[in-house]
């Protein structure tokens, strides 16, 4: 090889270094690693907590249930305060207050759980048990305070920073969300498995330790990450003022120059006792004032989230949580009624991953291709199409459904047990099945039982079969749904109230996905399980109605007229349906 080439050779090569450098040095990148290492940590302790609850309370749910009601009420009622807190102060502030106070909730939480677990006999002999139930009070309060931290930080960042970081660059957005959420399939499935082989070859005690040392050090890491990727991106320290902060700025301003200063030498007796007076009553209405101003946040936040143009997009979004057709505890459990496997239940798991995955591709490709609204309308018939085959699956052979089975009758029936307490499997069982939920699967709606002799009947796989065909590929248009919404509350929400509106964005899933919950407490049998498939079909069904409106009022006639792809040059353009409907 003659020297010119050789040297050609090495210069394309020191080219590509760089390029490679750079790329993962960018802020783009930084956020990616970030984002990766903080939901790693948020899946490991979500899976590990609901068995630790489950495993100190004597093998029992109640703790496990308790918490996930206080959760889901917690981000219910402070979810526009918080976002209101995450619009009122610095974006680098934000973050790392948040993520300082999540990590070190989780680390004093699994610091706490360790000592009870070793010395949990000698805590439940003390003042008869109380100091043992304080120590679950605050396990679960603390756990509580890491998940709102959690929340604040995935409104900061997911639905703020990345925003900035994009620019006007609404392709890179539609990326960087894609991947994001790729991000999250992947470690829903792989840091439960993670952890819960920690536990099955260890103990509790092993599994709190890791957790803890897990998010003291990536807590660390992160903390690092984001100030490089605020220094890469000077746009970060720039924020929006809102409307009211700006005109009670200016009514200030108006007061003090307003404000006229008493004539030298003149003195009035009683002018001290009156501005005493003055003094007293303003610190009287600021206290009143600061007493009630939590209740017009949330107020504030959930009128501002209502007036939005795309409130039926989000109303739609939160709709899909009201559903059983999801790889949770419910259907989990309903499947190993029907007699699947802790295996065969894994690899489906997997497939649903997989599926979640193609989402975020066709999201992407739709977007180009379609336009930003209309990929939500796409998504929308994708995931009703699939959902069909759950449909079918409530009648073919092998459905338990039975209407003329009681609902409460499993409920009565265990009412007057003379054990109330449900039997469950060894722990080492439980740890090897890699739920991504954080709760132990339930059988019959109750309990957590694997032994092959009390398990039930064998009955025809058609019928569940159809039920996780359907499942999975409605990932695709969930998946692909779930990012098209979340676009619109970029783009469509002005900077100033990103905080507060995502805030109530997710009070409005969390309390759509209680009620599925309470549902289910309803009609806990598996006779029932069809109706309720029947009733998330429904619902689901409801939510594309809504976006459909939406759309309609958007792009008005031209809403299924087929476009031409963006052009690669002007990014920040509508397609040329949604110009012509400008």
């Amino acid at each position: 090889m003659k020297g010119p080439e050789k040297q050609c050779m090495v210069s394309h090569l020191l080219i590509s270094i760089g390029t490679c450098v750079n790329y993962f040095t960018s802020a783009k990148s930084l956020l990616y690693l970030g984002h990766a290492l903080s939901t790693w940590g948020d899946r490991m302790w979500h899976f590990a907590v609901s068995v630790f609850l489950v495993e100190l309370y004597g093998n029992s749910l109640l703790l496990t249930a308790v918490y996930g009601l206080v959760v889901a009420g917690s981000v219910l009622l402070l979810g526009a305060i918080i976002g209101d807190w995450v619009d009122k102060n610095p974006r680098l502030k934000v973050a790392q207050t948040s993520l300082i106070v999540q990590n070190a909730s989780v680390i004093l939480c699994g610091i706490l759980l360790m000592m009870v677990f070793l010395f949990k006999t000698e805590l439940l002999a003390l003042y008869q048990g109380w100091l043992l139930t304080t120590c679950y009070i605050l396990v679960i309060t603390i756990a509580n305070i890491a998940n709102l931290a959690s929340t604040a930080t995935a409104i900061t960042i997911q639905r703020d920073w990345v925003v900035v970081v994009a620019g006007e660059n609404r392709s890179k957005l539609a990326d960087m969300n894609a991947t994001i959420r790729r991000i999250d399939q992947l470690t829903n499935i792989l840091a439960p498995m993670a952890v819960g082989q920690i536990m099955t070859f260890g103990s509790p005690v092993i599994g709190c330790g890791f957790i803890s040392g897990w998010n003291l050090i990536s807590m660390c890491i992160e903390y690092m990450l984001l100030w490089k990727v605020y220094q890469k991106t000077p746009a970060l320290a720039h924020k929006a003022i809102s409307k009211v902060e700006e005109s009670e700025l200016k009514q200030l301003n108006v007061q003090k120059d307003g404000d006229l200063k008493p004539n030298e030498g003149v003195q009035l007796m009683g002018e001290k006792e009156i501005a005493a007076f003055e003094s007293q009553k303003e610190k009287e209405a600021s206290c009143v004032s600061r007493m009630a101003e939590p209740f017009t946040t949330f107020r504030d936040g959930w009128v501002a989230y209502y007036n939005q143009p795309v409130f039926l997009a989000g109303m739609a979004l939160a709709f899909l949580y009201m559903t059983v057709l999801g790889f949770d505890c419910i259907t989990t459990g309903y499947a190993y009624t029907q007699g699947l496997s802790g295996s065969t239940l894994s690899l489906l798991m997997g497939a649903s991953a997989i599926t979640g995955i193609m989402g975020t591709v066709a999201f992407t490709w739709l977007r180009r291709r379609y336009g930003l609204v209309r990929t939500g309308i796409i998504s929308g018939l994708a995931q009703l199409l699939s959902l069909g085959f759950c449909v079918i699956s409530v009648f073919v052979p092998g459905s338990p459904l039975d209407l003329t089975v009681s609902p409460f009758a499993d409920i009565s029936a265990r009412l007057f047990e003379s054990n109330p307490l449900p039997t469950m499997v060894p722990q080492g069982d439980i740890l090897e099945m890699p739920f991504t939920t954080g709760m132990p699967t339930l059988v019959n709606g109750s309990t957590l039982n694997m032994d092959p002799e009390m398990a039930p009947n064998p009955v025809p796989l058609i019928s569940v079969s159809f039920l996780f065909a359907g499942v999975i590929a409605a990932r695709v248009g969930l998946w692909s749904f779930d990012l098209t919404v979340t676009q619109l509350l970029q783009e469509n929400v002005v900077e100033s109230e990103r905080g507060i509106i995502n805030g109530v964005q997710d009070s409005m899933n969390y309390l759509l996905d209680l009620l599925h919950f309470i549902m289910v407490i309803l009609a806990p049998n598996p006779e029932a399980f069809g109706l309720l498939v029947l009733i998330s079909v429904s619902f689901v069904a409801m939510g594309h109605i809504m976006y459909f409106r939406f759309a309609q009022k958007t792009l008005g006639r031209n809403v299924f007229l087929c476009c031409n792809p963006e052009p690669k040059s002007v990014t920040n353009d509508p397609t040329p349906c949604e110009a012509s409907n400008v």
